[in-house]
């Protein structure tokens, strides 16, 4: 009986296969064995197999030579590799350690590649951070890069599934995932071969990769005769492409040079930035970089703004839609993917930023890690990981899940600027700082007041229900939201015009929202109470409205109905005389903070 039993199929891999075995007898880690499933190869493999002192029998496709290798192994543990694999340092011990430590039946782990090139390594550590953060909605994994399970578990679901040709990796996971606890390992990474990328060029992988796992979230499975290769190579990321109309990177100067860049998510992230960008304009070389409605937002106040692709979340019935949301985002991953990493590594190529700002932009992340450019992160979505936060225990999966996003999305930045009107504990207050939230000169100017109406906001159309109770009460409503101009009984809808959404924020006498941190700060700064209703599935919004609850500035309710809006509307003195207390403070600190953490981390060019 040994640890673990190391299954590993092969055809024709006489070239490869050394290079593994030898990785894994230089492991300081010795209780394993090693299982060879060969599929009759007309090479040397068998030899060199016999060679390494490994165990040998019949493989075939390899769902077949996995579980043949399985029936044969005597291991406590299985793990599965792929020929043309090498293990770096330490990498069966912190496997084993980790897989335990968790209380795992299935894990994976993460890959470098074998290659120099700086497109190989982000698009393989795009692969790493797309595995984290769907680990909490779906198990799943790509290639055998490492696969270890239960042997225990492995017998109970039958092994691979060896009617499939494709995806039978990804399916042997999915499968005892919904039986025991899964997630892809931190610490312990493996070296990959690159040669499938070199013969099928990107295009053809991503398509590829992109339809299968679209296929397997929405529950269809795919051959490997459904998808097609015909494509030809991609060309290297620093290949020569024109900047987008009407934009020109700025004559360089002796000051400090950033890249800003914006999530596109809603506006908040957008809204935020402005502020900050006006006052980093005075002393900075700036280049934005924003998606969506953040840049529009942006473009039309700086120049110098370029327009990336970005993630969108789908909502129905005020839901998330995890699954719509994926599938959403991955028909379009081959060209965001390829297009967004062009323009950024071009423009940071002849920019040459000191330093690089992000308000949750993934793909900043991402170019800072490949070109080696400090980054310093700036949002309230940071609170969730980097602070100790109390909070029901009905929403830990939703937790979990906002936390493997927020860790993929933001990767080791050199520090974390955290806005927020609630102020937990830090966790590491070395390398993490909290300020109250930024808010508009605007917002700062007005003379609020308490009408005669309710201001509604909505993130989303979909909440229906809303609208229907609204109806019921019979007091006064202005609703923005639903992109129309009309009224309809006791309600107001109004399409979005900044300056009269100030108008009725100032002379509103509380607030009906979702949980979008922006809005809600601007509300309390204004000693508006708050009924929020948060997006289901959206911790961040959730946390927004636990913490605004908590604090007696106004309610969270899952659900809204005439009773509880009712309760709300007589309650809301009780809550403005919580809210008199509240101070927002002003911008000043915080920009300072960003100026002095600039100043600090910046890259010497």
């Amino acid at each position: 009986m040994v640890k673990i039993s190391i299954i590993i199929p092969t055809y024709n891999e006489e070239e490869y296969l050394p290079q593994l075995l030898d990785s894994i007898k230089s492991q300081n880690f010795t209780d394993y064995e090693i299982i060879i499933a060969d599929a009759q190869s007309k090479d040397q493999t068998r030899k060199v197999a016999q060679s390494y002192g490994c165990i040998i029998v019949e493989g075939g496709l390899p769902a077949i030579g996995r579980n043949n290798g399985a029936e044969r192994a005597q291991g406590e543990l299985l793990l599965f590799l792929d020929s043309d694999l090498i293990l770096t340092e330490g990498y069966l011990r912190d496997t084993v350690e980790e897989f335990e430590h968790l209380n795992l039946g299935i894990a994976i782990t993460q890959m470098i590649p074998l290659s120099d090139s700086k497109r190989d390594k982000i698009l393989h550590e795009f692969a790493n951070r797309f595995m984290i953060m769907v680990e909490s909605i779906k198990p799943h994994g790509a290639g055998c890069y490492g696969i270890i399970s239960q042997k225990e578990l492995h017998d109970e679901i039958k092994g691979f599934d060896e009617s499939l040709d494709f995806g039978e990796d990804t399916d042997y996971i999915e499968r005892i995932g919904k039986i025991s606890n899964f997630k892809v390992l931190r610490r312990p990474r493996v070296l990959v071969s690159i040669r499938r990328l070199e013969k099928e060029g990107l295009k053809s992988l991503a398509y590829k990769y992109s339809k299968s796992t679209i296929y397997d979230f929405m529950g269809k499975k795919v051959s490997a005769d459904d998808l097609d290769y015909t494509f030809g190579y991609e060309k290297e990321l620093d290949e020569e492409k024109p900047l987008p109309p009407n934009n020109s990177l700025p004559v360089q100067s002796e000051r400090k040079r950033i890249i800003y860049s914006v999530c596109g998510e809603g506006m908040g992230h957008a809204i935020r930035s402005r502020v900050i960008l006006e006052e980093l304009s005075k002393d900075y070389d700036i280049l934005i970089f924003a998606s969506e409605r953040a840049y529009q937002y942006l473009s039309a106040n700086f120049d110098n703004v370029f327009e990336i692709y970005g993630f969108n979340t789908v909502y129905e019935d005020n839901a998330v839609k995890d699954i719509k949301t994926f599938v959403k985002s991955m028909k379009k991953f081959p060209r965001d993917l390829k297009d967004n990493l062009k323009l950024l590594y071009k423009v940071a190529r002849d920019f040459k930023p000191h330093i690089i700002v992000s308000d949750f932009e993934f793909y900043a992340s991402l170019l800072s890690k490949l070109l080696r450019i400090p980054m310093i992160s700036i949002d309230n979505m940071h609170v969730i990981t980097r602070c100790k936060i109390d909070y029901p225990s009905k929403y830990k999966k939703d937790k979990l899940k906002a936390e493997g996003v927020v860790r993929s999305f933001i990767v080791r930045p050199v520090r974390y600027i955290i806005t927020s009107y609630f102020f937990p504990e830090i966790k590491n207050p070395e390398k993490t700082v909290m300020y109250p939230p930024i808010l508009r000169n605007e917002i700062f100017k007005l003379n609020p007041q308490y009408g005669d109406y309710t201001l509604v906001y909505q993130t989303s159309k979909s909440n229906l229900k809303l609208i229907e109770t609204l109806k019921e009460n019979g007091g006064k409503f202005v609703v923005y939201g639903f992109d129309k101009e009309s009224v309809e009984g006791n309600l107001q809808f109004k399409s979005f015009n900044e300056d009269q959404f100030f108008n009725d924020l100032a002379n509103a006498n509380a607030v009906i929202t979702n949980g979008g941190f922006t809005l809600i700060s601007e509300a309390i700064h204004l000693k508006k109470p708050v009924f929020s209703i948060p997006v289901k599935g959206q911790f961040e919004q959730i946390l927004n409205a636990i913490y605004l609850d908590k604090l007696g500035y106004g309610e969270l309710q899952e659900e809204i109905n005439h009773k509880l809006l009712k309760n709300f509307i007589a309650n809301q003195y009780h809550y403005r005389e919580n809210l008199k207390n509240y101070d927002s403070g002003d911008n000043h600190d915080l920009i300072n903070e960003l100026k002095s953490s600039i100043e600090k981390y910046s890259k010497i060019k």
